[in-house]
């Protein structure tokens, strides 16, 4: 009955069969797959399948022989489930399925009725689905829908976000799409590493797309890694989630920049606007590179292989080589007067040099002694940070502040030039965890900090 409907397959192997035969009978008993059988049933993966052994007997049923047989079985399951009744007659059903012959038709609702997946009411005498069809179809539910980019995280991010609104998140649902965020960490992290701008450019769409998801699904996964959970293992998987997914936004960035190193490195052939990137595709799409040529040869083409290390080479010397100009004189050139010209130097900013004026002229003048002569305390010596930060637009204003931390480092100190007598500087900074109000017009709020002289500094002479 099974040939009216199964279309005409390549028999399998028969070594193959004798190896499916002998694993089957190897494997007749799931404690025998592992080194302590006794110990197998203890571990709570083992205990939950073993409570879905019908689920699973289901499943068994629908997917087993060819693969006719199996999309025919499935597409006659989810059929049943997508009709909006919760009875059939006889009638009913072989007008839902008046597409089919009978004959394999029938076989499919036998074989359903022997899984306990459709239940024949002889009193009523009407089809019904069972609890058991229920579970395999929400099993089976993402069969249903096109394949789209979204298959790879899609169904698992509405699982976890589905069950977390309805209270029934579940381990196991995070410890899924966790691992699947790791692999697509591991795929981007790996496209990144190649700089090739082929793979790059492949798997931006998907980048995008995985991004896009994780935002979309973002409230329901900070609410589920914020919630106090009375399960360890589900506190446990919910803070592992929380970390995959802040891994996988932070490396938005690196995909960016292997993005902008990709197109610095393409290089525009004259005036046409051609890159070396429209050629290289162009080139991968042509259907015969063989013909390119033509008939411009007379001699077919022996192609040699050199590696491009070694073409980089001969062609670096070939440049550099001196070459005698028999049209060039040997005596000296006739006298030329020079003309004026300009030279570039890189100067740092002005705000530098003036925040080093402003520390050396605090350092220059000390506060004054008190009336009974004494030396003014340390605390009178040190000026607030603002004092030293505010001034100019509010760029300015933050690269003062982004400057200080150099004051007292030992690597800066070493260095040359106006970054080096900045670090040399006598003078120490401390900040605070509070904000102060200024009247700025570009600054509204500033952290609170002290710039002391270090102890011991003396004030410079003057020359």
């Amino acid at each position: 009955m099974n040939e009216a409907f199964t279309p005409a397959r390549k028999p399998p192997d028969s070594a193959a069969l004798a190896s499916d035969a002998a694993e089957a009978a190897e494997l007749s008993r799931f404690e025998a797959c592992f080194r302590d059988p006794d110990a197998a049933p203890a571990h709570p993966r083992a205990w939950v399948l073993g409570q879905r052994m019908p689920l699973i007997d289901a499943l068994r049923g629908l997917f087993s022989g060819t693969q006719a047989l199996v999309q025919f079985r499935l597409w006659c399951f989810l059929g049943l489930c997508a009709v909006p009744q919760g009875r059939l007659s006889r009638d009913e059903l072989m007008q839902v399925f008046h597409e089919v012959h009978p004959e394999p038709l029938e076989a499919v609702l036998r074989r359903l009725r022997d899984l306990d997946l459709l239940q024949w009411d002889a009193s009523e005498l009407t089809y019904q689905l069972t609890p058991l069809a229920q579970q395999v179809q929400a099993l089976l539910a993402p069969l249903n829908n096109a394949p789209t980019d979204d298959d790879e995280m899609g169904a698992l991010l509405a699982q976890v976000a589905g069950a977390q609104q309805l209270g029934l998140v579940d381990a196991a649902h995070l410890q899924h799409l966790h691992a699947q965020l790791s692999r697509l960490h591991d795929d981007f992290a790996d496209a990144i590493a190649s700089g090739s701008e082929t793979r790059l450019r492949l798997a931006q769409p998907r980048f995008e797309r995985a991004l896009q998801l994780v935002d979309k699904a973002g409230q329901a996964l900070t609410a589920l890694i914020r919630a106090e959970h009375d399960d360890p293992r589900l506190e446990r998987a919910a803070r592992s989630l929380g970390a995959a997914q802040a891994r996988l936004l932070a490396m938005a960035s690196q995909f960016t920049r292997a993005l902008q190193q990709a197109d610095r490195q393409r290089v525009t052939l004259g005036s046409t606007g051609l890159t070396t990137s429209d050629v290289r595709q162009w080139l991968q799409n042509h259907a015969s590179l063989d013909t390119l040529m033509g008939e411009a040869l007379s001699l077919p083409v022996r192609p040699v292989f050199v590696s491009q290390h070694d073409l980089v080479d001969v062609a670096e010397g070939e440049f550099e080589r001196d070459r005698p100009d028999p049209q060039r004189s040997s005596g000296l050139p006739p006298a030329a007067e020079a003309g004026d010209g300009t030279l570039d130097v890189l100067q740092l900013p002005p705000e530098l040099g003036g925040l080093i004026d402003l520390l050396g002229q605090w350092q220059r003048t000390p506060p004054p002694p008190l009336p009974d002569g004494s030396s003014a305390p340390e605390d009178a010596e040190a000026h607030p940070l603002h004092e030293a930060v505010l001034g100019g637009r509010f760029a300015h204003a933050a690269y003062r502040l982004q400057l200080l931390p150099l004051l007292g480092d030992g690597q800066a100190r070493t260095l040359k030039g106006q970054t080096g007598d900045l670090a040399r500087m006598p003078w120490q900074l401390q900040f605070s965890a509070q904000h102060l109000a200024v009247d700025d017009p570009d600054v509204q709020l500033i952290s609170q900090g002290l710039l002391r002289p270090e102890p011991g500094a003396t004030a410079p002479t003057e020359s």
